[in-house]
């Protein structure tokens, strides 16, 4: 069975985190949500409160097929803050493991090297932060083991391509048609 690990971090956007989250369990994908807070509690964006599974200090991240990152403000900044999870970014790079990034979470990629020279997609006014990369206006966009999304109305379409990535086409559009999603 493939395992993903999305990080979150208080600020985060709840839609693009839980949109994941619901998906890639739909498709029977073991996705860890990882706090990157110290305690399993995250507070999104909006106020919602969140129960993680775990948190980093835990997280066996060695054993994640994919690694995803939601967005949000300040859960982005906090998320490139945190110096764990950006060597795990970076471990995961250059094993050539599944990345994804959604939103303003990009940047964080750009930020740390992992987009040059890859076609990559972030939330309007972000795309400064890709550095290296050859910036596309598409709802998401997967280059070699990396994907990412535009922003909260993109995040049925990324989850879906990250079902598609970790298992295949078929089944991404078997749940795609069982949510009612439409393209």
């Amino acid at each position: 069975m493939n395992r993903a690990g999305i990080f979150m971090a208080d600020g985060l956007e709840e839609i693009e985190a839980l949109t994941v989250v619901d998906i890639l369990r739909r498709a029977q994908i073991d996705i860890r949500m990882i706090s990157i807070n110290g305690t399993k509690r995250v507070t999104g964006a909006h106020g919602i409160v969140l129960e993680t599974d775990e948190i980093l200090e835990e997280a066996d991240t060695d054993s994640l097929d994919l690694l995803v990152l939601p967005g949000g403000m300040p859960g982005t900044l906090h998320l490139g803050a945190c110096e764990r999870l950006t060597e795990e970014l970076k471990k995961a790079d250059a094993q050539k493991r599944g990345i994804a990034a959604i939103c303003a979470a990009p940047s964080i990629l750009g930020d740390l090297g992992i987009l040059s020279g890859r076609k990559a997609v972030c939330y309007p006014g972000f795309e400064d932060r890709l550095q290296g990369a050859d910036v596309v206006r598409e709802p998401v966009v997967t280059d070699g083991h990396i994907t990412t999304s535009r922003g909260m109305g993109t995040a049925i379409a990324f989850a879906l391509e990250l079902v598609a990535r970790l298992q295949d086409r078929e089944s991404a559009g078997r749940i795609g048609t069982s949510i009612l999603y439409c393209v």
